[in-house]
């Protein structure tokens, strides 16, 4: 299946969830906000969270500092 992530496509296996999607991204254990379709997943879904063919993902990596 097709995603949008951050503006690009992305190819992903059929019934991908968010923490799949994460772990392809190499962003796991990284502090991250997701939206899918301009909604915000919690943390506590991304491991149930099933992204659909077509969906729009934006993935926000915060950074600290002072």
């Amino acid at each position: 299946m097709q995603v949008e992530v951050n503006g690009n496509a992305m190819e992903l296996p059929a019934g991908a969830t968010i923490a799949t999607l994460i772990e392809q991204l190499a962003l796991a254990g990284k502090r991250l906000a997701v939206e899918v379709n301009e909604d915000i997943v919690p943390r506590s879904q991304h491991l149930e969270f099933t992204l659909s063919d077509g969906d729009r993902v934006e993935v926000v990596h915060a950074i600290g500092g002072g």
